[in-house]
């Protein structure tokens, strides 16, 4: 396929079209350099227009205490303080800049009666913080970088007579491989989705931005875009991924009817005044509030409702504890027989607010629910339990500039990237996350690519990635991507899920070997017009290398933290909470090595009262009081 090869050149490739890509894009044409940007959807489909609740900046237009310092407490409390330090500072610094920026590029945000953007309460966050528009946040982000990308391409026409000269959109596109010369990063190599035909980019920098690794698992709220894509390219050019056991199981998502298995129920059900009940009618978070947030959050059902009118004075309701309790609270009262017939728990805003404030505040979830299910949540509760929903483990990349650590030229931003959540992230930090981070890793790859230039890609690098494209084909009689998938599916549902023990994990290693081993003699039929067995045949590569990692390191972390649960070690200790597991792949196998969490410098260590931090670190960590 090489001899006709569709080739582009550019300075900077992005892959992936959400806001963290988007936004890298951005910061890398207002600097001067020529960007493509490849998505595997259709331009304006990236999963970012899925997030609802809204965008976490501490602007204080609602509670005028907030501030980055409360934000990145917030943040630190939600990762369990395993969360980089510098990427939660930067994040909690940076991120008011960005919504404002947002808005003088025409986003649209719901105000409050000053005429402000206003901001919502959500789980984990200690003030209202939350930009928002209505539920459909994800999709005005999206909507207004699109914008913003157009006007650029308008400003290249005015200015040289070509709008995609410096700045083009390849919608449709997978990339299969990214390629490097003399260890540097050289470009991508991928195919177009509608009829198979490759396709080069040559580059000396690329940013990686194509989300989560949800079709990992079998009830994900993902979209079919979430099969690790980023994840697996960067550790095959050789990048690190880092702390791959978090994985956050959305507490929310629809169980019944299925029509909606797997759909999200944004949180800011629960932060308008949503409440959690069993089968028995019990309000059950009550009894599932941990001991190093039983002073924030209330322990009774009457402080809680006074909460949602004054909050000086008031604890939080426990429904808005960080997600990773509320959905551990879920599955216990679902495994302890107090679940619906559907294997779910109840979920009621109807109860506290009106039908007509219910369409205003959270219109999309009255809409979709009562076209795809017939459930109207103005009069019904609704039928939910932990679903997949984002992965905090990612690439390794330097905080300030997005790099990947250990690949010259290769950079990462958004879900992809880890570090930043800790073990656990805080709804609405992902909003906040996809354009701090890709802003910054835009401006990386930009500094790189002015201080770097070109790196040629060979001729013997592009005819080996155009092999790997050929091979399903070359095989007759092989296995079935789709009954693979199937197969790894049931694997992590049942064996890394949200409770695992060491040896369910010992026995998922296993299996996922055996499929690996198996993947590699997948055929596919047919040629590669519209063909998604094709398709799935690169995924499932991606998702086996996510899987393997996420056992791997879920095995040898022996405690419970955030989105990581062993019912074998059910406590959290201050010494693993000194460990990053690092993640590395040599061409046949994944390797996990243990590696030192960057300390808190001392002026982010005297942000919190030292009693709360003994409830996560260890006497020697207290007594050095941070790093000087």
């Amino acid at each position: 396929m090489t001899q006709n090869l569709e080739r582009h050149s550019y300075d900077i490739v992005v892959i992936g079209a959400g806001g963290a890509g988007l936004r890298a894009a951005v910061e890398a044409r207002e600097a001067g350099l020529s960007v493509a940007i490849v998505c595997k959807s259709l331009f304006g489909k990236a999963h970012t227009v899925m997030a609802e609740g809204g965008a976490a900046a501490s602007m204080g237009n609602v509670n005028d205490n907030d501030n980055w310092m409360v934000h990145f407490r917030d943040t630190m409390r939600g990762g369990k303080f395993l969360n980089h330090y510098r990427m939660a500072e930067l994040h909690a610094k940076e991120a008011p800049d960005r919504i404002w920026e947002l808005e003088t590029w025409g986003a649209l945000f719901d105000r409050t009666k000053e005429g402000k953007i206003s901001q919502r309460n959500f789980g984990g966050h200690e003030y209202p913080r939350l930009a928002h528009v209505g539920d459909r946040t994800g999709l005005e982000l999206i909507r207004t970088m699109q914008q913003r990308i157009v006007a650029l391409q308008q400003q290249d026409k005015r200015d040289h007579g070509d709008a995609e000269k410096n700045l083009k959109v390849f919608a449709e596109v997978t990339i299969t491989e990214i390629l490097r010369e003399n260890g540097k990063i050289a470009g991508a190599y991928g195919y177009r989705r509608e009829n198979g035909e490759e396709i080069l980019f040559e580059a000396p920098a690329v940013v990686i931005a194509t989300g989560g690794v949800g079709k990992t698992f079998k009830i994900t709220s993902n979209s079919w875009e979430g099969t690790g894509d980023g994840h697996a390219l960067a550790l095959k050019a050789g990048a690190n991924l880092v702390d791959m056991e978090f994985l956050q199981f959305h507490p929310t998502g629809m169980v019944w009817p299925l029509s909606v298995k797997g759909i999200l129920v944004t949180e800011s059900v629960r932060g308008e005044g949503g409440i959690l009940t069993n089968s028995l009618g019990e309000r059950f978070m009550f009894k599932y509030i941990p001991d190093v947030f039983k002073d924030k959050y209330a322990d009774n059902e009457a402080e809680a409702d006074r909460w949602y009118i004054d909050q000086d004075n008031n604890r939080r309701p426990p429904e808005l504890l960080p997600r990773d309790e509320v959905a551990r609270a879920i599955n216990t009262e679902v495994k302890a027989g107090r679940g619906t017939e559907h294997g779910g728990v109840f979920l009621d805003v109807s109860k506290r607010l009106s039908a007509e404030i219910i369409k205003k505040r959270l219109p999309s979830m009255w809409h979709q629910f009562y076209e795809l299910a017939g459930v109207d949540i103005t009069k019904e509760a609704m039928e939910v339990g932990p679903t997949c929903h984002y992965v905090m483990g990612g690439v390794e990349v330097d905080p300030d500039s997005a790099a990947a650590i250990g690949v010259e030229g290769l950079f990462a931003a958004g879900e992809v990237a880890g570090g930043m959540h800790g073990s656990n992230r805080l709804g609405g930090n992902s909003l906040t996350d996809l354009l701090v981070f890709g802003r910054r890793a835009g401006m990386g790859a930009a500094e790189y690519v002015k201080s770097h230039g070109a790196n040629p890609v060979s001729d013997a690098t592009i005819e080996k990635a155009a092999a790997k494209i050929a091979a399903p084909f070359t095989r007759t009689g092989g296995e079935n991507a789709y009954s693979l998938h199937q197969e790894l599916q049931e694997v992590t549902h049942n064996l890394v899920g949200i409770i695992r023990t060491g040896a369910e994990l010992t026995e998922a290693i296993e299996k996922i070997a055996e499929l690996r081993e198996r993947s590699g003699n997948i055929s596919v039929t047919g040629d590669r017009l519209f063909n998604p067995g094709f398709h799935l045949a690169f995924d499932l590569d991606n998702m086996l290398l996510v899987a393997e990692s996420t056992a791997k390191s879920a095995l040898l972390r022996e405690e419970s933290r955030g989105g990581h649960t062993r019912d074998d070690f059910p406590g959290m200790n201050s010494t693993w909470r000194q460990v990053n597991h690092i993640a590395s792949f040599d061409g046949t196998q994944v390797s996990i090595k243990a590696q030192p969490l960057p300390e808190l410098p001392k002026e982010l260590f005297d942000l919190f009262d030292v009693h709360e931090l003994e409830k996560y670190m260890t006497a020697q960590e207290i007594s050095k009081g941070g790093t000087k």
